[in-house]
């Protein structure tokens, strides 16, 4: 808990860069403008040249201005690495070798393990819990947002546009902001049917209002960085409360606070910035890596809370 403090305080000291150290360099600068001149038309769009791309690279929509500056990339890589300089970042970001199209290999395909892993435990949650079990509906809402919340994340760390940025962006906040929804909720259960419409409007108004907000002028990455820590830090405080509270009449409780406990510190891996291993592997998706173990704990608890919750109600009819 003093860690996602910690980090929410360290958020608001976040500044935006417009220019990296690799690309803001007068090699790569050089290298792109003699690229572009020799090898493009004046869109930057087509090749002057008879260079033919792989379908791959066709499809996932590499330009001809796309290719001259992943390959000046890496001649500014290996020019660094010559003067035993530290590897620069382009753009805002460290260089991945290019596998299959995609620019970020490993967030990607994590990305889709991760919706994979929503898929498979979806399937369990419904093998496993009868269909007039309380929250039943609830679940498959959050799965749904969940797995597309996912695919959009592994299409935009496939390819980098400002459409599958913004989707990506806004995706991820849907998952964080639905997980508090789901807790408030949960807890609040037994409350007026009244006052879980008021809460699900503000809610559903809440999340447009955010979505507008970044689809209109320039986006704003510490505003969004902050907003779902926040509202993240709200999420695990609640739910922790929630299991100490019932941790000896519901045991399985244990589940939901190692899942938050977890899930906090895993949120530490986005705090380091270092080069990626092997230039396909950083920090960034390691922690999409550790959110799929993650996951089927939190499927297996949301199992026995609706097994607990359906017993509760054959009790009171009883």
């Amino acid at each position: 808990m003093y860690l996602l403090t910690y980090i929410i305080f360290m958020c608001f000291f976040v500044n935006n860069s417009i220019q990296s150290l690799g690309d803001s360099s007068p090699f790569y600068q050089k290298c792109l403008e003699r690229c572009d001149l020799l090898n493009c038309t004046e869109d930057g769009l087509h090749f002057t040249d008879d260079k033919q791309q792989s379908i791959i690279l066709q499809i996932t929509q590499w330009s001809c201005i796309d290719e001259c500056q992943y390959d000046c990339m890496w001649q500014t890589v290996f020019a660094f690495h010559k003067r035993k300089w530290n590897i620069p970042q382009f753009h805002g970001k460290w260089p991945f070798i290019r596998i299959l199209g995609m620019q970020e290999p490993a967030s990607a395909a994590f990305s889709l393990l991760n919706l994979y892993i929503h898929l498979k435990m979806i399937r369990k949650f419904r093998f496993q819990v009868h269909s007039d079990s309380p929250t039943y509906i609830l679940w498959h809402i959050f799965c749904l947002i969940c797995v597309n919340a996912w695919f959009w994340s592994s299409v935009f760390h496939a390819r980098d546009f400002p459409f599958t940025e913004f989707m990506d962006y806004s995706c991820a906040f849907s998952i964080v902001l639905m997980s508090c929804y789901c807790m408030c909720m949960r807890i609040l259960r037994n409350a007026s049917q009244l006052l879980l419409l008021v809460m699900t409007v503000m809610f559903l108004a809440f999340y447009v209002n955010h979505v507008v907000y970044l689809s209109t002028g320039r986006f704003s990455y510490a505003y969004n960085m902050e907003l779902n820590l926040t509202v993240g830090a709200l999420t695990a405080f609640g739910w922790f409360a929630w299991c100490t509270w019932n941790r000896k009449r519901q045991p399985y409780t244990w589940k939901c606070a190692v899942f938050v406990t977890l899930g906090a510190l895993s949120t530490l891996l986005e705090l380091i910035d270092q080069p990626p291993l092997f230039f396909i592997y950083d920090f960034h998706s390691l922690w999409h890596l550790s959110s799929a173990p993650l996951t089927i704990l939190f499927y297996s608890f949301i199992i026995d809370d609706c097994k607990y919750l359906r017993k509760q109600e054959i009790d009171k009819s009883d």
